[in-house]
């Protein structure tokens, strides 16, 4: 089975869902129910593409989409040495490179878990996605369901909901980095070899774009 973590605002429901909250001191406490419907939605395009896949939720939003870098880290580590996911989805981003998350993500790294997180379409990378190893996902509007894009680099592209693919509600980089992550859970599911750099070569390789959209003026 493959096991995949999301860091974001929790499930659905609790009733059944494997999940843990994380404080603003990085202290693990009960999940909560979301309330911002974002965790649940990513989860439920991971579930879409990988419906096999048991997930694995570790809370660091409330209310509001605001967290901190040591929330971040601590369900990190959580999920990391768990030794129980191959995946782990973070459709968030924060603006500053903090010396606690590059650790964690270098100790998840170190263990062979791979790493998916939000990259806006335009812009600087935010943390984790500017972390070398990490793969930075983004909406691709060109992208069907199925499809990948290959932007540079570790930067890839995905179905994301958009306007363009008749999409409506939510979109865009956090979508996007949840479509990633579903393929990367359905390659390990199909018994793809593990390993972040092996799957980064893969996803490369099944790019059906390379390069970013061009639109026209």
């Amino acid at each position: 089975m493959v096991r995949v973590g999301i860091i974001d605002s929790g499930p659905a429901v609790l009733d059944g869902a494997d999940a843990l909250a994380f404080d603003a001191d990085g202290q693990a406490c009960p999940a909560q129910p979301d309330r911002l419907g974002h965790g649940s939605a990513v989860a439920a395009v991971i579930s879409r593409a990988c419906p096999a896949a048991h997930l694995r939720h570790a809370q660091v939003f409330e209310d509001r989409a605001v967290t901190s870098a040591l929330r971040v880290a601590s369900a990190l580590d959580w999920l990391t040495t768990s030794r129980e996911v191959d995946v782990i989805c973070f459709s968030l981003g924060l603006a500053a490179d903090r010396a606690v998350l590059a650790d964690a993500v270098a100790r998840s790294l170190a263990a062979d878990v791979v790493l998916v997180a939000a990259h806006p379409a335009q812009g600087k990378a935010p943390f984790p996605a500017g972390y070398p190893g990490v793969i930075a996902a983004t909406g691709d509007a060109r992208c069907t369901w199925s499809e990948v894009s290959h932007l540079g680099s570790d930067v890839f592209g995905a179905w994301c909901n958009s306007p363009e693919r008749g999409g409506q509600g939510m979109a865009g980089a956090s979508l996007g980095a949840a479509r990633i992550t579903g393929h990367v859970a359905a390659l390990l599911s199909e018994g793809h070899v593990r390993g972040p750099q092996t799957i980064i070569t893969t996803l490369m390789r099944n790019a059906a774009y390379a390069g970013r959209e061009r639109r026209s003026a």
